[in-house]
């Protein structure tokens, strides 16, 4: 199967959605070559801009929040995080910053194969955010608190006098 008929099969991905498809299902449709084609793309081309991403993160955290470029950084992407670790909400600050991975994940996609290796490359960053979003529920954060405490109360013996 071709690699732009698998991105065009794809289903659509919405940042802030639930993930339409699991990681496995993904690499059932990709096929053994063309996922170890995504790994290799994104173990060269990403993991230096996740890295740039992760400096910038790094140097905000240290509070040096100028706006000078990080080695390798573009100052576009430095200012995105900035922008982002300015939000005191914990939950929408990484909600942004997630949003900015999202975006970078299109630096991937070559503007000359809109659907090409790239776009599956892109396309996994995003369902690995979008999968780890869907970890990140209420009705899952409720669940795993009732458990929690239902194990731990069912430890306990209570004596009534």
């Amino acid at each position: 199967m071709s690699i732009d008929y698998t991105v065009a099969s794809l289903p659509s991905l919405y940042f802030g959605q639930p993930a339409p498809l699991s990681s496995e299902e993904f690499a059932e449709i990709c096929g053994e070559e063309t996922l170890a084609s995504v790994n290799k793309l994104l173990e060269n081309s990403w993991r230096d801009l996740d890295a740039q991403l992760k400096n910038a993160l790094a140097s905000c955290r240290a509070g040096e929040r100028d706006s000078r470029p990080v080695d390798g950084c573009s100052i576009y992407w430095k200012n995105r995080v900035i922008s982002c670790y300015n939000e005191k909400d914990i939950m929408k600050r990484q909600m942004l910053l997630d949003r900015v991975w999202w975006d970078a994940a299109e630096e991937l996609v070559e503007l000359s194969s809109p659907l090409g290796i790239g776009a599956l490359a892109a396309y996994s960053v995003r369902l690995e955010i979008a999968l780890r979003h869907s970890l990140i529920s209420s009705a899952v954060g409720i669940s795993k608190f009732d458990s929690i405490i239902g194990s731990e109360i069912s430890g306990l013996s209570v004596q009534v006098k």
